[in-house]
């Protein structure tokens, strides 16, 4: 609705009054949206000597001055060299919401220039003097937060909020937690039992008296706590929703052991508190931490310790990092203990409490490794370095105690000492042993290491014989492909080249023929001629096919192949040969040999000759008489 109403205001044209753009940077505050709400503080303000503020430009001794809060000379001195400090009442308020804004920042000086500004303009606005003592607080100032309440005091010696605020204060004292009962009882007083925060505060102190370590009566605790009890319900009855009251009444379920009451009280408080941003509750965190490690939970124990120790100490709090180291040693997590413990010392130096505890949890850890009955030989080394660390620790603690108080009973500690020294000689030993055995296992483990690098050679060189003779094999059957190939070509080749011969043959052929036929018509005189003739041309036959051997044979295989696909079966045996095959079939002579094409030619030869008769009647012709003549 504020909004709405800005809009419209600005689309009339007319100005927006300070306390709306005040309302609307409140709901945005409220909601977590800072720069929302800067924005409308900014707008609210408008000009004035806070620019300067925000705008860091009024000198670099503004850092200096800030640090005095109830010095208001720098601000005089101001005025005094014309710089006006002009600060009308109706933006008072609107600069207080802004210095609120820079406190959330975590920007304290710039709230407590704007918180001074105010005090030095109006010094009756009590509030500011409030919030000075808490910025003081938060920096561990106590005395001049103390100092800065009782300013508000002088203003309005009645008024609840800075009485309840001085009590507060007072009971963090040892000697000072007596009155701040009074204070509260005057702040719960003074609002006539309407100030729920006095009387909060009024239940805190029963709660602390009844927990102080000082001897009492068990009636005097459990009156306390009892009224405790009483005043937070109370502070809830009138406020349903107070986070620390039901905090406090979880406090004290939880002292009567009452773990799941306690447990569902502080998840409601956390939940709540958690979707607040002005509500920081670390208390509440912590308790619910406690009640995890009660119920021996103790990872969510853990993880509650850690949680709250980054969100709201920064891992900073040595204190809730002595919580943390508690729930390890419990847990058996003795070297997370002893880290978490060196990071207290490290914070609180001076803590001899945790130093000793530390020494415990090194003596726990050796005790612990000692027992078991498998350890290796880093465990056993370990062992005798913390135990030797923990005899030094306890060491310097029995020679501080001389020196100063610091509530350790030296019989104690020189009992830790003799213990110590006692698991040490122990330590040694099995650390002795331990490293003897594991000499042992290295030299076994390096045997059985030659051993299979042995194996591994024998292996890998069989294997490399193996391969070896696989690729000879290879090879050699690839040489013997290659030289079949080759061998297949040649004959390839004689058979194309004895392909293209048997005209040779049929003209031969033919010759014979007409020269026959010449023989019929010739005279009976010519038997002679006819006789020397057949043996000429018989003669210059067998010389052409002495000289003609392979293209004849050739010839008469291809010719036989072509011209009668049975007469194949005699084709001649050296083709086969010739090949690589034999010839079954083939002819032998009378010793057994296989008889070549010549021979069986010539044989053929003789036998025609042989069978050829003396005298051949032929019929005379003309052309013979002729030749006869």
């Amino acid at each position: 609705k504020h909004s709405q109403a800005r809009n419209l205001l600005k689309k009339a044209g007319e100005k927006i009054p300070i306390e709306l753009l005040n309302g609307i940077g409140l709901l945005h505050f409220e909601k977590g949206e800072l720069e929302m709400a800067e924005q409308s503080f900014k707008e609210a303000l408008g000009d004035g000597f806070w620019v300067s503020i925000i705008d860091g430009s009024v000198g670099s001794s503004v850092v200096n001055w800030s640090i005095q809060y109830r010095d208001q000379s720098f601000f005089q001195q101001l005025e005094e060299e014309g710089t006006p400090l002009e600060l009308p009442w109706d933006k008072v308020t609107t600069l207080f919401n802004y210095a609120r804004l820079f406190e959330e920042l975590h920007d304290t000086v710039k709230a407590s220039l704007f918180y001074r500004l105010i005090i030095f303009k109006y010094p009756d606005y009590i509030d500011t003097y409030l919030r000075l003592a808490a910025i003081a607080k938060e920096k561990n100032n106590l005395q001049l937060s103390i100092e800065l309440i009782g300013d508000a005091l002088k203003i309005d010696d009645k008024y609840p909020n800075a009485l309840s605020m001085l009590g507060s204060l007072e009971l963090q004292g040892d000697e000072t937690w007596l009155t701040a009962k009074e204070h509260f009882r005057e702040a719960k007083d003074a609002s006539e039992g309407k100030d729920t925060y006095s009387m909060l505060q009024l239940g805190n102190w029963n709660y602390f008296a009844a927990n102080r370590p000082e001897k009492k009566a068990p009636k005097f605790e459990a009156t306390h706590r009892e009224k405790a009890k009483e005043l937070y319900s109370n502070v809830l009855k009138q406020h349903h929703g107070n986070m620390f009251a039901a905090n406090g009444i979880g406090i004290l379920y939880a002292e009567k052991a009452q773990w799941d009451i306690a447990k569902e009280l502080f998840t409601q408080v956390h939940e709540a508190a958690s979707g607040s941003i002005f509500v920081q509750m670390p208390d509440v965190w912590i308790n619910l931490a406690h009640i995890y490690f009660a119920q021996g939970f103790f990872q969510q124990a853990v993880k509650m310790y850690q949680n709250c120790l980054r969100k709201f100490f920064y891992n900073t709090d040595a204190t809730i990092l002595l919580y943390l180291a508690r729930t390890h040693y419990e847990a058996e997590q003795w070297q997370d203990c002893r880290k978490t413990l060196l990071r207290a010392i490290h914070l609180a130096p001076s803590n001899y409490l945790l130093r000793f505890n530390v020494g415990v949890s090194m003596q726990k850890f050796s005790a612990s490794t000692l027992q078991k009955t498998k350890r290796t030989v880093d465990e056993v080394r370990a062992t005798v370095s913390e135990l030797q660390n923990a005899i030094r620790v306890f060491s310097l603690l029995s020679v501080a105690s001389t020196y100063h108080s610091h509530g350790f009973d030296e019989r104690k500690i020189e009992t830790h000492i003799e213990y110590c020294k006692h698991l040490l000689d122990a330590a040694k030993v099995h650390r002795d042993a331990a490293e003897q055995a594991e000499q042992q296992n290295k030299q076994k483990m390096e045997v059985a290491r030659q051993i299979a690098l042995a194996d591994e050679a024998r292996r890998k060189a069989e294997e490399q014989r193996k391969a070896q003779l696989e690729r000879r094999k290879q090879e050699d059957e690839l040489k013997q492909v290659m030289q079949q190939e080759q061998h297949f070509e040649r004959v390839k080749e004689q058979w194309k080249t004895s392909s293209n011969t048997p005209g040779k043959r049929k003209d031969r052929s033919k010759h014979e023929d007409e020269e026959g036929g010449g023989e019929k018509r010739r005279k009976k005189g010519g038997r002679r001629r006819k006789d020397q003739k057949t043996k000429a041309h018989y003669g210059e036959e067998e010389e052409d096919e002495y000289r003609d051997e392979p293209e004849a044979e050739d010839d008469y295989a291809n010719t036989a192949r072509s011209n009668d696909g049975g007469d194949s079966e005699k084709a001649p045996g050296h083709l086969l040969a010739a090949a690589g095959l034999e010839d079954s079939d083939a002819e032998e002579d009378d010793m057994g040999h296989p008889q070549s094409a010549i021979e069986r030619k010539r044989r053929a030869w003789s036998e025609s000759e042989d069978d050829e008769p003396v005298q051949r009647p032929v019929q005379p012709s003309a052309g013979e008489n002729d030749l006869s003549d």
